[in-house]
Formats: C-alpha cells, structure tokens, sequence
C-alpha cells in the first residue's frame, strides 16, 4: 500500500502499529508443532470481541503489512500473530471473526479448548486491536473514499423489502376501504328499511346510522398515504439499481451522488422521458409526490396547502401555502390529490416500469443480491438485460457463486 498511502497517512501507521503494542506478525514458524498448530486451533471466548473482520484486515495486512494465509476449507483468511512470543491465528471462519489459539501438541490429532492463557491472551490481542482499529481511523476514512472511485463495488439492494413495506400499506388501504364501502351500504340499507316501516325516524337515530364508520375511513386514508410514501422510497432505490442495470451507473461516486438527487433526478437515469407513456406517468407521480410531500411534510394543513380561513362577504376562503418564495400565499391550486386514483395511477405505473427493456431487471431486483458496478463495467450487465431467460441464467450462476463464498467452499 506504500504506493497509494498518502504521505500524511505514514503517521498514522506508525501510530497505529504503537497501537498494538506487543503484538506483531508471526513470521515463519519457529517448529514443526507450530506449522501444524494453526490447522487444529481452537476458537477462544474472548476473540469473539473483535471488531468487524473488514476492520481488522484492513488495518493488519493492507496498512500494517501482516503477512496472511487463506482462503482454506471453510476459512476466508487466517493472520498468523504473536503476542509475547506467543503464536495465535486471526481467523476469518465461516463461524465468524476470532482469535484462535493453535494445537501445539504432537501426538494431538483434533482441536481441544483453550487453556486459560490462551483465553488470557485473546483477551490482550482483542484489546490491543480495538485500540489499534481507533488510531487508523483516518486510514479507514481514506480507504473508503478510494474505494468508492473505483468499480470494485456492491450496491445493497433492499428492493423486495421496500416494496413489502408498500404491498403492506395499499393491502390494509383497500381491506379498509371495503370494510368502509361495506359498511355505508348496509347503513343506507338499514336506514332506507326503517323509513319505510315507519313514517317518522329520530333525529338521533338517523345521525347514527349516517355518521358510523368514520373512523375506518380515516384509517383508509392513513394507509393510502402511507402506501404512497412507500412507493416513493422504493422507487428512489429500485431507479438507482435500475440505473446500474442499464449500464448508466458505474462507480460508487456516482451511486452516491445520485441518492442525493431528488426524486426526479433518479427517474429521469432509470427511465426515458422521450417515451410518451413514461412521460405521462412521469408528470402524474411527480403532481401527487408535490401535493402528498406538500401535505405531509408541512403539518397536513390541508391536501392543497390550506392552512389559514379568511373571513370576507363571500364567506370563509382557504389560503393555500404555495411552497413558492415569491408568491407564498394564493387562493387557488390544484385539485387535492384523490387516494383511490392516487393508488391506482401508482399500480399503472409499476405495471409500466417492469415493461420493455427494463422487464429482466425485475427478477433480479426481487433477488435481494446486490448490484455490482464491475458487471455495469464489462458489458455483463448489458448481456443479461437482452432477454428475461438471459437475466435468469445469470441469476442462477450468480446465486452459486454467491452460495459458493457464504459457505467459504474455497
């Protein structure tokens, strides 16, 4: 790393090696007991208080130069360390990170428990690689942001889980929905049978059987409005992915640059204006994200902006909130935004987005497995976007690699 490490970095490894105090790379193996030993170590308690295996690499082979081993049978890497003369492994097993103190019996055939100087010393080894991880904190700062540059990178991908969180919402809108429809129907068939029966209804009675049920209304709509900003946050993440799929995205800079961008931003590199359908789609979410972000962001005064009454000869007039610096206040604006057409125009639009070239992209999406800027790079991406069999093939020798390297199957 002497190479990359900018010069105002060299200090911090050097601090970040006084860090560690005694512990320091192993070096060859001063026995034939310690050759075999690491192969039949054991996990000790105490290394399970390591920080994250990233961290923990990061600091020991690419800022320190600690030399490592691996990947082996169900093992990513092994750090060879000494502390006090003493041999220890930094494993990264397929149970997880820890300080693993080797076998150094000859006649011992399989790992046995640490003894207790073992545990001791993980103890030693654990802390002074959490003071150490703290001092190269510029490092890892850097390291990060040289890393984002390149296309070595995943883009995590929570698409299933956003859209479940939508699918929830609209599902308990239109149960509500029906329950309240349901419900004044058979009020207005009650109170239509009682009028009937008898030439004269109370006051009273006629007011409970027209105003019951509010509440499930209200419900209806919490639910729709919900399912909306919903769908607005999920379709920000699946754009972006989208984006990375078509070949439009392809560093990490560029990912976060876009998940600043707003909303229109992210449409406009997912899909094309130019398409008159998508264009139409386009202008209706962008009028209902204004009126709902309008509504809910500003204290819900009102589905148009109406938060004030003035009294005047005509009675009491609604002064909406424009948004606008130069015109705040106005007395006219868009109709409010309708909950049932809201939903709909928002399923036309789902129904739009997964057609065309785009519609590969949906199985992949509904994978969970991220997307990876490399394949937006060489052309892997463009290939399995040709067909929907293209994009399933892929995804299915995707998926065993990616088997492949949680099972640590080196």
């Amino acid at each position: 790393m002497d190479q990359k490490l900018p010069p105002e970095l060299i200090k911090v490894r050097e601090i970040a090696k006084k860090a560690l105090g005694s512990l320091v790379p192993a070096g060859d193996p001063k026995s034939d007991e310690e050759a075999r030993g690491l192969m039949l170590s054991s996990r000790t308690e105490a290394g399970r208080g390591l920080p994250d295996y990233y961290l923990v690499y990061f600091l020991l082979v690419d800022l320190l130069g600690f030399s490592h081993v691996g990947p082996g049978e169900k093992s990513a890497w092994i750090v060879p360390v000494r502390i006090e003369g003493r041999l220890y492994g930094i494993e990264h097993a397929k149970s997880g990170l820890g300080v693993f103190a080797p076998t150094l019996e000859p006649s011992v055939t399989k790992s046995g428990r640490p003894t207790s100087e073992a545990e001791a010393d993980a103890k030693k080894i654990v802390a002074l690689i959490r003071r150490a991880v703290i001092a190269a904190e510029p490092y890892f700062v850097w390291r990060a942001e040289f890393a984002a540059k390149g296309i070595d990178l995943n883009v995590k991908n929570r698409s299933t889980w956003l859209f479940s969180r939508y699918q929830f919402f609209r599902e308990q809108y239109l149960s509500l929905k029906t329950e309240r429809e349901t419900a004044e129907s058979e009020r207005k068939a009650d109170l239509e049978q009682r009028m009937s029966e008898s030439t004269s209804i109370s006051l009273r009675d006629a007011l409970s059987l027209g105003f019951a049920g509010n509440a499930p209304a209200d419900e209806a709509e919490w639910c729709a409005q919900a399912a909306i900003e919903a769908f607005f946050s999920w379709t920000e993440h699946v754009f972006i992915h989208l984006g990375i799929l078509q070949g439009h995205v392809r560093t990490g800079e560029k990912v976060a640059e876009l998940a600043s961008f707003d909303w229109k931003a992210k449409f406009k590199v997912a899909l094309n204006l130019s398409d008159p359908a998508t264009k139409k789609h386009y202008d209706a979410l962008m009028e209902l994200r204004f009126q709902v972000r309008n509504f809910m962001a500003h204290g819900a005064f009102g589905k148009r902006g109406e938060a004030f009454d003035f009294h005047s000869g005509a009675g009491a007039v609604p002064v909406l909130l424009t948004g606008s610096q130069q015109h705040r206040f106005a007395l006219s604006g868009n109709v409010a935004f309708a909950e049932a057409e809201a939903i709909a125009e928002i399923d036309r639009f789902i129904e739009h987005l997964w057609t065309d070239t785009r519609s590969p992209a949906q199985e992949y999406l509904a994978s969970g497995i991220p997307t990876i800027l490399s394949y937006a790079n060489d052309g892997t991406y463009l290939k399995a976007m040709e067909s929907e069999s293209e994009m399933s093939s892929f995804l299915e020798h995707l998926q065993y690699q990616i088997d492949t390297a949680a099972n640590m199957d080196f």
